[in-house]
């Protein structure tokens, strides 16, 4: 579902149960949004979501969780604030902290994995 205040497609359903083959490759074929985000499945209190992201996200924070990204194809910025850029390849990841100001840039089709918690809000808090 796409928010109206924002262009991004994000699906928080769990898309899989434990033991349930998650073929990331099929759901990348099918997608045809330019910004995607869909949780994959649950592990203990956290989820780890798909981004299938091309183009900038907004800047947003989160008040309560972390938020840990994993580029498995493509190329990944991470703008922080206050901070130079990091740039993130294929098979690199990186943790934003609680409270951090930061948006995500992809400037060519780019997937990623998403660890965080199950209650995060992917636009962030204010």
């Amino acid at each position: 579902m796409s928010d109206e205040k924002y262009p991004y497609v994000n699906h928080m359903n769990i898309l899989h149960d434990p033991l349930e083959l998650i073929d990331i490759e099929s759901l990348v074929k099918k997608c045809t949004d330019k910004w995607y985000n869909q949780t994959l499945c649950q592990v203990n209190e956290s989820v780890v979501r798909l981004g299938i992201m091309e183009g900038e996200y907004h800047w947003h924070k989160h008040d309560n969780e972390d938020e840990f990204f994993f580029t498995l194809s493509g190329k990944l910025l991470l703008d922080i604030e206050g901070k130079e850029s990091i740039e993130l390849n294929p098979h690199q990841g990186y943790v934003v902290p609680k409270g951090v100001v930061h948006k995500t840039r992809a400037p060519e089709k780019t997937i990623v994995l998403m660890i965080e918690t199950a209650g995060i809000i992917p636009t962030g808090e204010a």
